[in-house]
């Protein structure tokens, strides 16, 4: 008797078995469910650029490895919900036309383009931008003009301004009572709007700036024609004969002078600004509220720790992508009124929630105080206060803006 029952079981698990074939092949065929693709382009201006050390030459891939970075996270997620993000990556030079490759970009079907190139670069696609309905996000350029008079209703700044970053250390040097500072700067443009900020901060937070010095690029070759020892005995010339002071900051984007300044001032003092004691938007060394995550994934992906710029086009990319899940569709004018809305927020790794500036659409971000190896404060400092968001102390608030957009 078992073994009659066993055949029947065993008949009937066939049956079953057969009458799931059909079923599971017409589960097989069923459509797929169409992946909708956003391409997000990157518009970048590179050369290979020298510093004074070694160590501060940029990385080839600075600023593209972060937006890597988050594709790769916007499509962990888009996977699931038939979203599909792809990186266009262009490279052009510091000083030329980027408007013939834009329009390729254009061609290719770039929609949200990020741009790594100079505040004229940028301008010269803005409007050209809006008529083709692209949103632009600028990564790299820190000009307040871009979010002031040239300021533009279709580009989004996840760069901080020079001026946010001047307030952000002027908050920590005011904190800890070092009010008199000596200002040394440079003779190329990108120091004396630096130099500007810093006067702009240094009126803002109750400071004096006790002199200013200027450091004129005679054009040598810096590194070759520099010895240690020959600057070693410039340095503490130029800074001789200064009124008492409690900290030297430094205006030097240019890379020409900054890095000699630390250890070979005539009176010992602490040095910020563009070498020393660096304002910036992210820090290699940054792990509080959960960057060592960040950091961490960077890492294992490219090899480096995360620079500034990283996190600005990581930021970007990001934005778009929580816009495009959330809008559920990757049209520009959709995308635009979700990253617009009042209640937009995106978290970057910084303590708290980061907004859109609705007056020139600039992030706001807390700005990170840090040396060579780690993150000495991070600003808002605690006591400034603003009526809306602290980090609305940091460059240049709605009551004073001269961004007029359309």
């Amino acid at each position: 008797m078992p073994n009659t029952l066993s055949v029947l079981f065993g008949f009937f698990l066939l049956f079953v078995n057969v009458s799931a074939v059909p079923a599971q092949q017409a589960a097989t065929n069923k459509p797929a469910k169409p992946v909708v693709e956003t391409r997000i382009g990157y518009l970048r201006a590179y050369e290979p650029q020298l510093a004074l050390s070694v160590l501060d030459i940029p990385p080839r891939d600075e600023g593209v490895a972060g937006a890597n970075v988050a594709i790769n996270d916007n499509n962990t997620t888009g996977k699931f919900l038939g979203q599909s993000f792809v990186l266009d990556v262009t490279e052009t030079k510091f000083d030329a036309d980027v408007v013939p490759v834009f329009k390729e970009m254009l061609a290719r079907g770039d929609r949200f383009i990020l741009t790594d190139i100079s505040a004229r670069q940028l301008l010269s696609i803005a409007d050209l931008a809006k008529d083709s309905d692209v949103l632009l996000f600028n990564v790299g350029a820190t000009d307040d003009s871009l979010r002031e008079e040239e300021c533009r209703a279709n580009i989004f700044h996840t760069a901080p301004t020079r001026s946010m970053l001047a307030d952000g250390l002027a908050q920590y040097l005011v904190w800890k009572q070092w009010r008199k500072w000596v200002l040394l700067y440079g003779s190329h443009d990108r120091d004396k709007l630096y130099a500007d900020a810093i006067r702009r901060a240094a009126t803002r937070f109750g400071a004096t700036i006790v002199e200013e010095r200027l450091y004129e690029d005679k054009g040598t070759a810096r590194r070759t024609d520099t010895g240690v020892i020959q600057v070693q005995k410039q340095m503490p010339v130029f800074t001789q004969n200064l009124p008492e002071h409690d900290v030297v900051i430094v205006a030097d984007e240019s890379e020409v002078f900054g890095s000699y300044v630390p250890y070979r001032t005539w009176t010992p003092r602490p040095v910020a600004g563009t070498a020393g004691l660096v304002p910036s938007s992210w820090h290699p060394a940054s792990e509080q509220w959960g960057g060592s995550q960040i950091q961490n994934r960077f890492d294992k992906a490219t090899g480096r720790r995360m620079l500034s710029k990283d996190m600005q086009a990581w930021t970007a990319v990001r934005i778009l992508g929580e816009a495009v899940t959330r809008s559920k569709g990757n049209d520009p004018k959709q995308v635009e009124t979700f990253i617009k809305a009042d209640d937009f927020s995106i978290a970057a790794f910084k303590g708290q929630k980061l907004s859109f500036r609705n007056w020139n659409w600039q992030l706001r971000q807390p700005i990170l105080i840090g040396d060579g190896h780690g993150v000495v404060s991070t600003s808002p400092q605690e006591g400034f206060l603003h009526q809306f968001s602290e980090l609305d102390t940091l460059g240049v608030d709605k009551p004073e803006t001269k961004c007029k957009l359309d």
